[in-house]
């Protein structure tokens, strides 16, 4: 780095020095270096979606070939499938955060800083710039595969709830990690356990199951994207104006207020609030606060007083930790130690009780700190941490931590930072609630009294006065507000919004149908005149998904297939038709990212017609011929129509090609092509040189590629002869009119000059002689050469001329004469076949003939 530091500061001086001494200084040209060095970075991009592209389509084949003969709603498979697509998602975050994990790290602190109140420096935001790092990617690459990640595991979670397993229900173990429910056998009564209570609630109420999960779900989203809890503690202490070792001092500012007014006073015992003077004497610095006279936790609430502002800061830095560690999912054996460590034991057993600390986390059971106690005083204990929260005497994190201990929403609701922060506030709040209505109607004999009190302090409402929400209605409730208004518009929100809300149909069908429009929009504005542009149909509410982004369109692409697949959803028309967009869509990327061997594999799941036009618009881009013959396998075993796919090709070129002349020529016809020259001062007329041209469009060149691919495919003679004719014709007329072969002997002038490099070039690259040979083995069981054939005809007993005797009478049933026929008749049957096409080719070797005969003569000398 050093070395390249001063080379560049040599040059740099250098120039400097040469245009100060009036020299002329020529830019520095790029060299090959350079150019290797900048692409670089996007063939490592293009490498590596490219090696993801195959990873999805590999799993999505093998498991669709492990599904056949077992049942169509099977979900075991399914969820492999998933499971798949979810490891090559972690193993992508996992390769992203080695270069962007300090960045990030970097960019989380900068907004919890903003949100403690504190500005980061902006230096802090520089990437971290490695010398090894050669991938085009950003840290917003990193947040996107994090977001697919979580997606696919929320996808997982989803099957699971819908589609249980078996031999899971009811086990403590689930296999392979998949997600275990409690098992209904258990009998609970009024001696129960909570752990029993809560299990035996999950067991039998489908919707708190789901709650439950989703809850998980949003904790391990938290914890997996957010900063780590080291460097948030870190960051809280530097907050809280006080270093590592003096975290465990608590109110280290209050108390050494209250030291200095007991020393002032000679006072040995606890000062009383009402202590002579004291209201005077013991305030903060700016002599706005009254601070506590003692230093126990309910201080501040039992005396309305204060504390120092270095210490109002530790307690809320203090108590957004602990909100922190809640919203994340971690257990109470990790909050118990954090605390301790902090000689802060009292915070963890304020937040010890929550019935979900008892769950199997991870295909393991936590320890349980208080198993085995009873569901009564947990239900009193809930009812009072709400209570706390609801009175807001304290800070909004401590009032968080209670509220989502107890289930008290609207706490929870003003410290909310995000769309996964506001639906865990709710689906949280509803999974409690639910429970102390279960508890409250089947085990009303021993509910606690103060529970029982239509008009006592537990009576209010869990939700702030709000009716509970259905899933979807909750999610477009969230599109709705303006707090979450920029996150709303986030399609990968909306995905998973949709998938929690059960509208995946739904958002299928919206965007399908738009993205429709939009590839549509982007294909008429391509060919509109210059000044004229089109309106998009996005607006800020409804933002469009665009074609290019590949990874959007790949996961509801996979989604799709496994729903309709494993038919896990009702089926639908309008579904299928908008789920075939995306199918089109993502085909489009891999034909272009070059992953032609893939585009069967997804073609195959198109309707029949849909699959036939989607293949052939790629198909003429793959030029090798061991491609090719791998593309045509894969299409024969995907059970796609390959003779339409290669009819189709062809006809969309020239419907292309007949699209641009209309606007190219406006109606005027091509000019004619003279062969002589019009000098007859010696009696004859030469021939023009190069009359033939030697200028193939990027259209034409397409139609011949598109007609090569007939050589593999095996038999179809004569519709690969009329196909091939057809293409003779469309180089060699004039519009729609065809060429007049007497005219031509007579006056040597075509009508058109412009596709005769392409029909000479078709000549070439499909000759008769090596489609003879190649078809023939599928037809005759062994390859036959055209010069044998030609020898035999030429015996005497049929002329090649009169082979187009009864060529009429025998095209109506060429198939079933052609097997009829024994072997030389089968030969002589294949030739009736191929005069037209013989005759085009042997019109184009004459052409060509001439062309270079003439060339020959100018370079003799004369």
């Amino acid at each position: 780095m050093d070395g390249c530091s001063s080379e560049g500061e040599t040059s740099e001086l250098s120039l400097e020095e040469a245009s100060a001494a009036g020299a002329e200084v020529s830019p520095a040209w790029p060299t090959i270096s350079d150019v290797h060095r900048a692409l670089r970075p996007l063939q490592a991009t293009a490498d590596r979606v490219g090696k993801q592209a195959e990873q999805f389509a590999e799993t999505l084949d093998r498991l669709t070939k492990e599904r056949q003969g077992k049942p169509d709603r099977d979900c075991t498979l399914a969820l492999s499938l998933v499971t798949g697509y979810r490891k090559i998602a972690r193993d992508t975050v996992d390769y992203l955060r080695g270069y962007y994990a300090p960045e990030r790290q970097k960019r989380l602190r900068k907004q919890r800083q903003e949100t403690y109140g504190k500005s980061a420096s902006v230096s802090n935001l520089k990437r971290r710039q490695s010398e090894h790092h050669v991938d085009s990617t950003t840290i917003e690459d990193l947040e996107k595969w994090e977001q697919e990640e979580q997606t696919w595991h929320l996808l997982e979670l989803i099957l699971q709830i819908e589609h249980p397993l078996a031999d899971t229900e009811g086990s403590a173990t689930p296999r392979s990690g998949r997600l275990a429910r409690p098992s209904k056998g258990t009998k609970i009564h009024q001696y129960s356990s909570q752990h029993d209570v809560w299990s035996h609630f999950l067991a039998h109420d489908d919707q708190a199951w789901e709650r439950s999960t989703i809850v998980e779900w949003l904790k391990v989203c938290a914890d997996d994207s957010g900063q780590e809890i080291e460097q948030v503690v870190q960051d809280l202490e530097e907050n809280a104006d006080r270093g590592s070792g003096l975290w465990a001092h608590s109110w280290l500012y209050t108390k050494e207020a209250i030291k200095a007014q007991k020393r002032l006073r000679s006072w040995p015992q606890a000062l009383a609030p009402d202590y002579p003077g004291i209201d005077s004497s013991l305030r903060s610095p700016a002599q706005t606060i009254t601070l506590v006279t003692q230093l126990d936790p309910d201080a501040v609430t039992r005396q309305a007083r204060g504390l120092e502002p270095q210490d109002e800061n530790f307690e809320r830095a203090t108590w957004m930790a602990c909100w922190t560690m809640l919203r994340r999912g971690q257990d109470w054996q990790f909050i118990r130690s954090w605390c301790q460590e902090r000689v802060e034991n009292w915070r963890a057993i304020s937040m010890r009780g929550d019935p979900r600390q008892h769950a199997v986390k991870d295909g393991q059971s936590l320890p349980c700190p208080d198993r085995n106690a009873s569901w009564q005083s947990r239900a009193l204990w809930r009812k009072a941490c709400a209570a706390a929260a609801r009175t807001g005497d304290m800070d909004q994190y401590e009032a968080a931590v209670y509220g989502a201990l107890s289930g008290y929403l609207p706490s929870v609701q003003k410290v909310c930072g995000g769309w996964n922060d506001y639906l865990f506030a709710h689906y949280n709040s509803y999974l409690l609630r639910s429970f102390d209505q279960y508890i409250a109607t089947n085990l009303t004999d021993r509910l606690p009294h103060g529970l029982l009190d239509r008009e006592g302090t537990f009576e209010f409402s869990m939700t702030g006065g709000r009716r509970t929400q259905s899933g979807n209605q909750l999610i477009e409730k969230m599109k709705r507000l303006k707090p979450l208004a920029s996150e709303a518009k986030d399609l990968m929100k909306q995905l998973q919004g949709s998938l929690i809300g059960k509208s995946f149909d739904s958002f299928v069908r919206k965007h399908g149908f738009q993205l429709m429009e939009e590839r549509n929009r982007q294909s008429k504005q391509s060919k509109a005149p210059d000044g004229v542009t089109q309106t998009a149909t996005e607006d800020s509410k409804n933002p469009l998904i665009k074609p290019d982004d590949y990874q959007l369109i790949r996961m509801i692409t996979h989604i799709s297939l496994i729903y309709h697949d494993f038919e896990l959803s009702c089926s639908n028309t309008a579904r299928n038709k908008a789920a075939a967009v995306f199918i089109e869509a993502y085909i489009e990327f891999l034909g272009g990212a070059g992953k032609q061997q893939l585009l069967p594999l997804y073609a195959s799941r198109l309707p029949p017609e849909r699959a036939i036009q989607s293949l052939s618009r790629h198909l003429p881009r793959i030029l090798e011929y061991a491609e090719r013959r791998t593309v045509m396998q894969l299409m024969r075993q995907h059970g796609i129509d390959v003779p339409s796919v290669l009819n189709e090709q062809l006809w969309m070129i020239m419907k292309r090609i007949e699209e641009n002349a209309e606007e190219d020529t406006n109606g005027a016809e091509y000019p004619t092509l003279h062969v002589l020259t019009d000098d007859q001062r010696v009696g004859l007329r030469g021939i023009q040189e190069a009359f033939m041209g030697n200028v193939i469009t990027d259209d034409q060149n397409d139609l011949i590629n598109g007609f090569e691919w007939y050589l593999l495919l095996d038999g179809y003679w004569e519709k690969t002869l009329a196909t091939g004719s057809v293409l003779y014709k469309h180089f060699l007329s004039k519009g729609s009119k065809p060429l007049c072969m007497a005219a031509w002997l007579t006056s040597l002038e075509l009508p058109n000059s412009q596709g005769l490099a392409a029909a000479r070039e078709l000549s070439q690259r499909v000759a008769f002689s090596t489609l003879f040979r190649k078809k023939t083995n599928a037809i005759l069981g062994r390859e036959v050469d055209f010069s044998d054939t030609f020898e035999q005809e030429e015996d005497g007993t049929l002329a090649r001329q009169g082979t187009a005797i009864g060529l009429a009478r025998a095209s109506k049933h060429a198939g079933n004469r052609l097997k009829a026929h024994n072997e030389p008749e089968k030969e002589r049957y294949l030739m009736q076949r191929s005069n037209n096409f013989q005759n085009f080719e042997q019109l184009l070797h004459l052409l060509d003939a001439l062309e270079r005969w003439q060339v020959a003569m100018n370079k003799k000398p004369r």
